[in-house]
């Protein structure tokens, strides 16, 4: 046996070029169009034809389907989208996932990419040194395409060869002559080649080079193709794992979806299979039957030429014609990959309210409250693309935020509380439980952006991720205040220390600006997640600022004389201050937050 471990391993260090190769590239695309992609999700939800248009686009842009995947299991499990639109959106992923098999039908056979890849990647170095952002991301756009297309060379090199090495797979030879029992077996070992490497593209890139060299048939490859749609729904399967009950759901149905297809192809799988090599024929591109065919004629007639043609020997006529018929081979996978899919969507999309029916009588929550504490847009198992993933964060932001204006209400309900009662001590036990949980979120989220910025990301969107930790922190800060407020009043009623009139009218009139600010506050933290904040939202939150601190020093002045005319007694004014103070500080925070976003804008508003 000529095959050695050291070829395995090579064979290996191939596919990692080549997944490393998509990835450098899915990034770069990403970095160019990072804002436009997000503005394409929000698109998402509206019906479940735009979710299949939107799946289709965003997984032919960004090259991976288990991507996309992951990133839709993420948004059902953030509740942005439901489990019926996150299914058009999945199955338009699978549509989408094809351009990968196109660009290396087009460019992997029929033109030589590797004579061009090294100068390729010689052009582009020079611009990962530019100054301007995009033409770094360009170049690493070009770079690993080109070095997708190293990995696939390779992997043609030294994918092993069943004709001289036939003990490398010859437990797999002996399955390709039983009929359609090789086509079930054939499609499990696409399924698990796939599962290994956690990527169709890649799957259908040995598939491809395996077929176009003779060693396996046509109608067996196609097999390896079904089974590599099944195979890579394991990603977001194991993404949904670290998500709530919605996300495995989403994941449920993309595998449902794409078993539910394969059932069907299995079923019509020989008539289907003609119909697309009868496509092939009739586009000029040959009969992909063709290659096997005349190989076998060659083994039977010349089994010297034959020797020569597999090991990519023999005359120019030689080397012309299997050229010629491994074109006819890759068209006609990449025709049969498509078609698969898109039938398969024709037919699928009709059933998407069974699919959630299924999922949700399948998988159901161990208890009412099952996800309550959970982080809304982001779970610590779902890490999809790095500027897509800025979008999630902005939104839970949000959510967090929100969260802590809800905390600052339980405070100024807390005033008004009778102390010493069931009611007052369950509500002062909330705002400590909603600041614990702060803290966590507040750590989880740091953590989340903490990931995304390890990862290929523009200049402007490293900026950001900065701002937002800088907003997160800003927020956590505000929740302490709202519970040292929260411990004032609790410390306030032990003394047994009453407040007057004049006083509990100031605390409330200072509360009420506190709530315009965090009001102010939001409407700035939602525009930051749809790019588009205004002068006037941010001048709002400068003048509430300035009223707050206006208000304070008013307030602080009048202490120090009524004290001094003794109409409230010292220890009262003392609380009575600590409580204006914090609000003061409340305030501090709050436009802490909003230069935050402020700085995180690309063009900084004036």
């Amino acid at each position: 046996m000529d095959y050695s471990f050291l070829d395995f391993l090579t064979l290996l260090g191939a596919v990692g070029l080549f997944l490393y190769g998509m990835k450098v590239m899915s990034e770069g695309l990403q970095k160019v169009a990072g804002d436009r992609m997000r503005s394409i999700l929000s698109a998402m939800t509206k019906n479940r034809f735009t979710g299949l248009f939107t799946g289709i686009l965003i997984t032919a842009l960004i090259q991976s389907s288990s991507a996309s995947t992951v990133m839709v299991v993420s948004f059902v499990n953030a509740g942005l989208m439901s489990l019926a639109d996150s299914m058009a959106v999945i199955m338009g992923a699978n549509v989408g996932t094809t351009a990968t098999s196109w660009l290396i039908t087009l460019f992997g056979f029929k033109v030589d990419i590797t004579a061009f890849t090294l100068p390729l990647i010689g052009i582009s170095i020079p611009f990962l040194f530019a100054s301007k952002s995009s033409y770094k991301s360009t170049a690493e756009c070009l770079i690993g395409f080109a070095m997708l297309f190293m990995g696939l060379e390779f992997i043609n090199e030294n994918v092993p060869d069943l004709q001289a090495n036939p003990e490398v797979f010859g437990f797999l030879v002996e399955y390709t002559s039983m009929g359609f029992l090789s086509i079930i077996i054939f499609l499990i070992v696409g399924c698990v080649l796939t599962m290994v490497i956690q990527s169709s593209s890649a799957a259908f890139a040995i598939i491809l080079v395996m077929c176009s060299k003779g060693w396996i048939q046509f109608d067996i490859a196609c097999a390896m193709v079904l089974g590599s749609n099944i195979g890579t729904t394991i990603t977001p399967v194991i993404a949904s794992l670290g998500g709530n009950t919605a996300a495995r759901k989403a994941a449920l149905g993309h595998v449902m979806f794409n078993c539910f297809g394969t059932v069907w192809a299995l079923v019509l799988f020989y008539p289907f299979v003609a119909m697309n090599v009868d496509i092939t024929k009739a586009a000029g591109l040959g009969d992909p039957h063709g290659l096997m065919s005349y190989l076998d004629n060659l083994q039977a007639t010349d089994p010297a030429a034959h020797q020569l043609a597999i090991s990519g020997g023999g005359d120019a006529a030689m080397k012309a014609q299997i050229a010629h018929l491994q074109l006819a081979v890759s068209f006609g996978l990449s025709i049969f990959h498509t078609a698969f899919n898109i039938v398969n969507v024709l037919l699928m999309i009709w059933f998407t309210k069974y699919f959630v029916k299924i999922a949700d009588w399948v998988i159901k929550p161990k208890h009412k409250e099952d996800d309550e504490f959970q982080l809304k847009y982001i779970s610590s198992g779902m890490l999809t693309a790095g500027e897509l993933n800025i979008s999630q964060a902005q939104h839970e932001i949000t959510v967090y935020a929100e969260r802590v204006k809800r905390m600052f209400e339980m405070v100024k309900q807390l005033q008004h509380t009778t102390p010493d009662t069931e009611e007052f001590n369950t509500l002062y036990s909330r705002i400590g439980k909603y600041e614990a949980i702060s803290d966590r979120m507040e750590i989880e989220i740091a953590n989340y952006l903490n990931r995304v910025v390890d990862s290929r990301l523009s200049y402007e969107s490293k900026i950001r991720i900065a701002a937002m930790l800088t907003i997160v922190g800003e927020i956590e800060s505000m929740a302490d205040s709202c519970n040292r407020l929260a411990h004032t009043m609790s410390r306030q009623h032990e003394a047994k220390v009453s407040l007057n009139d004049t006083v509990e009218h100031n605390i409330e009139a200072m509360f009420r600006y506190v709530s315009e600010a965090i009001e102010n506050m939001l409407v700035v933290v939602r525009e930051m997640d749809a790019d588009n904040v205004g002068e006037k939202s941010l001048a709002d939150c400068y003048n509430k600022e300035r009223e707050i601190n206006n208000f304070r020093n008013t307030i602080r002045s009048e202490n120090i004389e009524n004290i001094n005319q003794k109409i409230y007694p010292y220890q009262e004014g003392i609380f009575y201050m600590d409580i204006i103070g914090e609000c003061e500080k409340l305030g501090d925070y709050i436009i802490n937050v909003v230069d935050g976003v402020k700085s995180q804008l690309p063009v900084p508003v004036k």
